[in-house]
């Protein structure tokens, strides 16, 4: 089990601090709260998907900034969640290039096959379905992203051939 740092109230792990001090040494010393957005990333990684208060907390604490601000990052951007997530986040695009292309009907086909709604997870945990606002990969519309991996030019057979290859 990772060492935990305790600073007051907050709490993140040894490892989660070194990465986000590598992001911090990207900008200059009076500067360091622009590396809020990877450490909360480090800290969303880090609690299996999702960001507690106490984590949003630390992570001001640590970049010396106002909580208020880590909390502003959190809820304004769709990357972050604030409650769990199952193993698999599948965000899909519905904005107007990919809304366009077919959006719609990736949500149906997903909602069919998985058995639940956008904002939903299923019931083992496995996956949870998000709709987003844009991904930046219009010219591949219609796109998602699950974890870390962008998919484009989307069909029912390949959501079908991706849904089948996640562990």
């Amino acid at each position: 089990m990772a060492a935990v740092m305790n600073q007051g109230d907050n709490v993140l792990s040894t490892e989660s601090l070194a990465e986000i001090d590598k992001w911090v040494a990207k900008y200059p010393g009076e500067q360091k709260q622009s590396a809020v957005m990877a450490a909360l990333r480090i800290a969303q990684e880090a609690n299996g998907g999702y960001l507690t208060t106490e984590l949003m907390d630390a992570v001001a604490d640590y970049l010396d900034m106002p909580r208020v601000s880590a909390y502003e990052v959190a809820t304004f951007y769709s990357m972050y969640e604030l409650t769990p997530v199952g193993k698999h986040k599948i965000c899909v695009c519905t904005n107007i290039s990919c809304m366009l292309c077919g959006s719609d009907d990736v949500v149906a086909h997903f909602k069919k096959r998985l058995g639940i709604g956008l904002g939903e997870t299923t019931a083992d945990g496995r996956i949870t379905l998000k709709e987003v606002e844009c991904l930046g990969a219009c010219v591949g519309a219609p796109m998602l992203q699950i974890d870390r991996q962008y998919f484009e030019n989307l069909t029912p057979e390949t959501i079908d051939k991706i849904l089948d290859g996640l562990d």
